[in-house]
């Protein structure tokens, strides 16, 4: 009999059912972190329609801050649990068993695969949400776990930042209904494949995302037709104008930068030598041509010519002369050769460049998302140059098996953003995990080259409004807080199709079930969208297959699949009119505080 219950209770919590243990009918969920990330995930949770129905939010963090960014720690509604140990009694403490879903949002993999071991041994059917950057590491868990979701916010993140550092809105790409589509601007597509408007980012300080007069937007949602769009052509445009600027020199600071100053004027110096006593030894040879002239002087400087007692003096001095200058220029070619060789290994070593680089991104930071964009913006042909304080940052192997210049030292300090030649670079990202350090390499970089596109990493999102009024920085982002949502849905088994940031907003594309006796249910497909917060991009009744065209006059039957985009407030709202009339709660259990998106 016991056997038989268990089936119906998987299927009765992936329903959003809570039973009631000891009175308390609440929906739990288990949040482990120690960062920003953490802190968005637990606002996410209570912003979702649960937090009406009385939603429950244990938070284990360690006992004290590793740094100033928020934790959740401070969240109002949210039980703490101070613990430095992810075990089996640190989980007990925090009522696991019985628990509906458990985060691990460490940034250490092993860790968290340590932690999921030990809440397996707590809660055996648990929904567990796991923040991994390896993947290979990520299948395993997937195998091992297998009601699991396992997500890097640094693959959420870094095609945002990749976007921005081109100058085009992020990449985003999905498969839906039998449809691939895209975000690109209006100009890149085709009026054709234009799905939806998007957001209207004509004004940078202003942005406003799925406006009432969809004419007005320029950053759109598209179906993919085989063209290249969006961030590909903006990468494209800017290798081609790479390999257009002035290739005389760029010549010229390759061979000036094989060799030593010194070994260099020495060189120049022996060959005006060479040429001035060719062309006097060309004349007191009666020489027909300047052909022969320079004949002459070649054999001579090279190899020697045989004696002659019977030239004229004057012959007989340039000969010699000319060949103790060859004796002392194959030496030099030989010095110039070798010190060449030991300044590109020392390059390669110690991450020294030329200052003259120029169309070239920066990016400050090989951490999880420093990798991810530099090995973005690698696959795209851009060229980029890395800064990091330490000599084998995450990203170093990767950075020297791609080729790319690896800058050991502080990118706050003024001569490490020059040695990276960021006065003529096209882009500089800073997403170090310090966000001053982030804040003062930026403003540096802006002081270097006013005009420079700089996108910056700020996990304080208040903080980085501020900034981008006070100092004109067009663009900051916060990795976690475009990662949340995301791992809220995966903790609420619900499948989160697209995250769309645009500027300090994140957009969801979601699939939304109407469920019987739902507010929904019974009105027209226009009572859906609302300007600013939801847009529907599909309608597609129970068996059928996706409308993209839909009629906003058709009425909302049960069972009906809602494809929309929407800020987090707008699918919160919608969620709770989608979904069936909630049961009473118990009057004596106080609700929780809903935060604010």
């Amino acid at each position: 009999m016991r056997h038989m219950a268990e089936p119906l209770l998987d299927r009765a919590r992936r329903a959003g059912w809570r039973l009631r243990v000891n009175g308390d009918a609440r929906a739990h969920y288990v949040i482990c972190g120690r960062d920003a990330l953490a802190y968005w995930v637990v606002r996410a949770l209570l912003a979702t329609e649960l937090s009406a129905g009385r939603l429950r939010i244990t938070l284990v963090v360690p006992e004290r801050r590793r740094s100033d960014e928020p934790d959740g720690r401070d969240v109002e509604g949210v039980e703490v649990i101070r613990a430095d140990r992810l075990d089996e009694v640190t989980f007990r403490r925090a009522g696991l068993a019985g628990a509906d879903g458990l985060a691990l949002l460490h940034q250490d993999d092993v860790g968290n695969m340590h932690a999921a071991l030990c809440a397996q041994e707590v809660e055996p059917r648990l929904r567990l949400v796991v923040r991994m950057f390896n993947t290979n590491l990520a299948n395993g868990v997937r195998q091992i776990f297998p009601d699991s979701a396992v997500l890097s916010d640094a693959s959420m993140a870094a095609p945002a930042f990749v976007a921005a550092a081109l100058g085009e809105v992020a990449p985003t790409h999905f498969r839906h209904g039998g449809r691939t589509l895209y975000v690109a601007r209006r100009d890149d597509v085709r009026p054709g494949d234009v799905v939806c408007a998007v957001a209207d980012t004509h004004d940078p300080q202003q942005v406003r995302v799925l406006p009432a007069d969809e004419a007005e937007a320029d950053v759109v949602l598209a179906e993919a037709t085989g063209r290249p769009a969006g961030t590909e052509l903006a990468a494209r445009r800017l290798v081609r104008a790479r390999r257009r600027r002035r290739p005389v020199a760029v010549l010229l600071r390759a061979v000036r930068s094989f060799a030593t100053r010194k070994i260099g004027i020495a060189v120049i110096v022996l060959l005006t030598v060479i040429a001035v006593l060719g062309w006097l030894n060309g004349r007191a040879a009666h020489a027909d041509n300047w052909a022969d002239a320079l004949y002459l002087t070649l054999v001579t400087t090279l190899s020697g010519q045989d004696p002659n007692p019977d030239k004229p003096l004057v012959e007989q001095i340039m000969q010699v002369v000319l060949n103790l200058a060859g004796l002392a220029l194959i030496p030099l070619i030989t010095a110039v050769v070798v010190d060449g060789i030991v300044n590109a290994r020392l390059a390669l070593h110690s991450g020294r460049i030329q200052p003259e680089r120029s169309g070239h991104v920066v990016v400050v930071g090989l951490g999880n998302v420093g990798t991810r964009v530099m090995a973005q913006l690698n696959d795209f042909g851009v060229e980029v140059v890395a800064i990091d304080k330490h000599p084998e940052p995450r990203g170093a192997a990767l950075a020297r098996r791609l080729g790319v210049p690896l800058i050991v030292g502080d990118a706050a300090l003024e001569e490490t953003l020059q040695a990276a030649s960021v006065g003529a670079c096209q882009a500089l990202v800073v997403v170090s995990t310090d966000d001053e350090t982030n804040l003062q390499a930026a403003l540096n970089g802006r002081a270097l080259n006013d005009e420079l596109q700089v996108v910056l990493r700020l996990f304080d999102g208040h903080f980085a409004e501020r900034i981008q009024r006070a100092f004109g920085i067009g663009v900051s982002r916060s990795v976690s807080y475009l990662a949340a949502p995301s791992f809220a849905a995966a903790l609420l088994d619900r499948a989160v199709i697209a995250t769309i940031p645009v500027g300090r907003h994140a957009l969801l594309v979601t699939e939304v079930s109407v469920a019987a006796g739902s507010s929904l249910d019974g009105r027209p497909l226009a009572a859906v969208g609302r300007a600013g917060s939801v847009r529907l991009l599909a309608h597609a009744r129970a068996g059928q297959r996706v409308d993209w065209s839909p009629d906003r006059r058709l009425v909302i039957v049960a069972g009906d699949r809602l494809t929309v985009v929407a800020r987090r407030a707008g699918l919160n709202a919608l969620l709770r009119e989608a979904a069936p009339p909630a049961p009473p709660a118990p009057a004596d259990a106080p609700a929780p505080r809903q935060a604010e998106e």
